[in-house]
């Protein structure tokens, strides 16, 4: 990982995962160590624009499980669900397909950084507005000044990097 200051805004120190992603060998591995603890605890995995895509992916496919992903407001057709949240440095909404958990499945959230933890919550809303369970949480790096643990309070949280 590699910090990035000022970006996408002044104050902001940006946590870039790219360079994971760019070393094939540390990719599989934390691919590997995050679809080992979940295995056989979820039905789907949820990541959110756009980082947590990569990899929830990822694990998706190396755990046979679904993926779904959580945009930005307009990027979805059909009908959607959403949910407004607030991070760091702005507001935004996010959306989910409406069909695309179906209630009691269990859902693993994955995303690349936890910081203040808007956009986890927001997720986890949308995930349980569709009648889904939140399996756990997972992190890359979780940012601890930020305190966005406690906006999952009650839910599992793992985060296997802190800053």
């Amino acid at each position: 990982m590699r910090d990035v200051p000022d970006f996408p805004a002044p104050g902001v120190l940006f946590k870039d995962f790219t360079p994971l992603l760019a070393d094939g060998a540390a990719l599989r591995r934390l691919v590997d160590d995050v679809a080992r603890r979940y295995r056989g605890r979820c039905d789907v995995v949820v990541g959110m624009e756009a980082r947590g895509f990569i990899l929830g992916a990822a694990v998706a496919y190396a755990l046979e499980v679904g993926f779904v992903p959580v945009r930005k407001a307009g990027k979805l057709p059909g009908g959607t669900v959403s949910v407004d949240y607030t991070l760091e440095y702005a507001s935004a909404t996010l959306e989910m397909h409406a069909d695309a958990l179906h209630p009691g499945q269990r859902v693993l959230v994955l995303d690349d950084v936890l910081a203040t933890g808007g956009t986890a919550a927001a997720t986890c809303r949308l995930v349980e507005e569709c009648g889904a369970v939140v399996a756990a949480c997972e992190f890359v790096v979780e940012i601890d000044a930020l305190g966005g643990r406690s906006q999952l309070a009650g839910r599992e949280v793992t985060s296997l990097v802190h800053a």
